[in-house]
């Protein structure tokens, strides 16, 4: 496994993961299950985040605290990486959030962009991209070069991610190979129309309820 892809092993995780997993789950629990990831993906790729300290005062008496030092910015991949923004948003409650509009064109698997909120100056000196599923890697890949020609460093740029694909995360890695990758769970396989498998489906439509009969 490259060194810079970190997999979580967690109980817990798993046990989210194998219920998000079910088509029987709904959208109320997958929404519930995608946060409950996010904030633990969250809490484990911040643990090497620069501090600074700060002097205060309890009601006891005078303490030597710690603040985050760098400015955080969150940017979801519209529409599902949505629904990691909230868990994320709880451990930066005051980060900005910069929605990057991709979707794969159904035929090539190619992304397609169609939106981005991203300022014409960065005002944060870091950033996670937030994308809950990553199958062929190609609209991962597609909102890292919006951001590194936004001008943030791969250095500082943390990929977070709910389930992917081992060919997408290669192909993410070979492509960007010192981006740091925070991923719950890796699948082995993609079907040919470029799905993870057994993977857990749409995020999108799973997460907001557009899953067409």
């Amino acid at each position: 496994m490259p060194g810079n892809r970190h997999v979580l092993s967690h109980p817990i995780v798993d046990s989210r993961l194998s219920q998000l997993r079910l088509a029987t789950t709904n959208p109320k629990d997958f929404r519930e299950g995608i946060h409950d990831i996010s904030f633990i993906l969250g809490v484990e790729a911040t643990r090497d985040l620069e501090q600074e300290p700060f002097h205060g005062h309890t009601p006891v008496g005078p303490f030597t605290g710690t603040a985050i030092k760098p400015r955080i910015g969150l940017t979801p991949i519209l529409r599902a990486g949505l629904g990691m923004a909230d868990a994320l948003l709880k451990l930066f409650p005051s980060a900005p959030v910069y929605h990057l509009g991709l979707f794969r064109e159904k035929v090539s698997l190619q992304p397609v962009e169609y939106y981005s909120k991203l300022p014409s100056v960065p005002p944060v000196d870091a950033v996670f991209l937030l994308d809950p599923l990553v199958a062929t890697g190609r609209t991962a890949c597609a909102a890292l070069s919006m951001l590194l020609d936004w001008g943030i460093p791969v250095s500082k740029i943390k990929l977070l991610v709910v389930l992917g694909s081992e060919p997408g995360l290669k192909h993410i890695e070979e492509n960007h190979p010192d981006l740091e990758i925070w991923v719950a769970a890796v699948d082995s396989d993609l079907t040919d129309d470029g799905l993870i498998s057994p993977g857990l489906g749409d995020t999108g439509d799973r997460l907001f309820n557009t899953l067409r009969e």
